[in-house]
């Protein structure tokens, strides 16, 4: 079987694609978005206001404020724009055996994960528009311990087919 440019050497001689994508690029508000927003504006509202304060007694002690205010507004703000930017660096493809998910992240640089498709393995999908497939999952360790982390074609437009694709790999797995 020929295999496509760039895949040498990462698929098995038998294995093909059956589809490639990209997750949706869309900024999503979410419900625990809006309480980080309203935590990091109050604290960078109260990082703002002991930086007038300071500065009315002159010198450049109210600039010690500004690292505070930058931490408030990035808690803020960041969690809708970093998921939206991470999946402008993701790709998914999916051969008759296993899914793939490739990144390219600043600093981290590029990565491609795989994840066996078979018989035992659990779909989860979200048939929402778009829609989201999950067939792995993992472990991150926290400080308040370790959270399951769903693992999956995030956000894709073209989800019941990619679905019954899927399907049909797990159905047509050894």
């Amino acid at each position: 079987m020929t295999q496509p440019a760039g895949w040498k050497g990462i698929l098995d001689d038998d294995e093909a694609i059956i589809w490639q994508g990209r997750p949706d690029t869309d900024l999503i508000w979410r419900p625990r978005n809006w309480a980080a927003m309203i935590f990091g504006l109050a604290f960078a509202g109260f990082a703002l206001f002991w930086m007038i304060m300071a500065a009315q007694a002159g010198g450049l002690f109210w600039a010690f404020g500004l690292i505070h205010f930058s931490v408030g507004l990035g808690i803020a703000f960041a969690p809708p724009f970093w998921n939206a930017w991470r999946r402008r660096h993701t790709w998914y493809t999916l051969t008759n055996r296993r899914a793939f998910i490739a990144t390219d992240m600043p600093v981290r640089g590029r990565r491609l994960q795989s994840y066996p498709i078979s018989r035992d393995t659990v779909l989860a999908y979200d048939a929402q528009d778009p829609a989201t497939i999950h067939f792995a999952h993992e472990y991150r360790r926290g400080k308040n311990g370790s959270t399951r982390v769903d693992i999956g074609f995030e956000r894709i437009a073209d989800g019941a087919d990619v679905y019954a694709r899927v399907r049909q790999v797990q159905k047509d797995a050894e």
